[in-house]
């Protein structure tokens, strides 16, 4: 892998996001635009049902830093996967991911971006979070669960806000499989496992700004056993 030092992707899965993607493309675009002229903000449409890949499309005339792929759909964790390794093919130095819905603020960014040299990775810690009493509960026992598998406690291990070194992340990536439904909760691992440099940091997480969730309790649980098997697979891998 070999790339520019300080070129930064931007990676954002989007599945039927038309009331949300333009604002958070443009939103993300200027943060992009600020780390320099060969930095991307990568968004992969996952095969939508809605406009979102065409007002992309369209968005790609006026943000010229914005790079767009759509894809059949493979569901949040394999999009987030094709991102990353999208992202160090294209020589990224550094990626950071989020997601479409707007909970995350773009100007909580920055500190990220000025300690990078500093941490391997930098993960946002969701205090005081605004997206319901469901998915904190689901948060809390995924937090268990890691704990009672790899015995270690991680603040948040699946947050939509993390800034990783391309080099890390190049070396993380050999040990998830590409249809892993929570590959950032591996990683995290994975980065404690190996004592990477590691900092959380608190942020911002707002309701969704628009759209209707796609979430919901068949899929919650599904994602949750398939995960339980990721997790036992991944502890023999690492």
């Amino acid at each position: 892998m070999s790339g520019h030092a300080n070129k930064l992707y931007i990676v954002i899965p989007a599945y039927n996001e038309e009331a949300n993607i333009e604002t958070v493309a443009r939103e993300w675009h200027d943060t992009v635009v600020s780390t320099g002229a060969d930095s991307r903000i990568l968004i992969i449409d996952d095969g939508s049902k809605d406009s979102t890949y065409t007002k992309l499309y369209a968005l790609k005339k006026m943000l010229p830093q914005l790079e767009v792929v759509t894809k059949t759909n493979s569901g949040h964790g394999p999009t987030v996967l094709y991102g990353y390794r999208y992202a160090l093919d294209q020589g990224a130095g550094y990626v950071f991911q989020t997601d479409s819905d707007g909970q995350t603020k773009s100007e909580e960014f920055g500190r990220l971006w000025e300690a990078r040299k500093d941490y391997d990775i930098q993960i946002g810690f969701r205090k005081g979070r605004q997206d319901g009493g469901s998915r904190i509960f689901v948060t809390k026992v995924l937090q268990f669960l890691l704990f009672l598998q790899f015995g270690i406690w991680i603040k948040d291990a699946n947050t939509p806000f993390r800034l990783m070194s391309g080099q890390s992340l190049h070396e993380v990536l050999r040990y998830i499989p590409e249809n892993s439904t929570l590959p950032n909760t591996l990683m995290a691992v994975f980065y404690h496992k190996r004592r990477k440099k590691i900092l959380y940091r608190h942020i911002s997480f707002r309701p969704r700004q628009g759209g209707i969730n796609s979430l919901n309790f068949k899929k919650i649980v599904k994602i949750g056993w398939q995960a339980l098997g990721d997790f036992s697979n991944f502890k023999k891998g690492i």
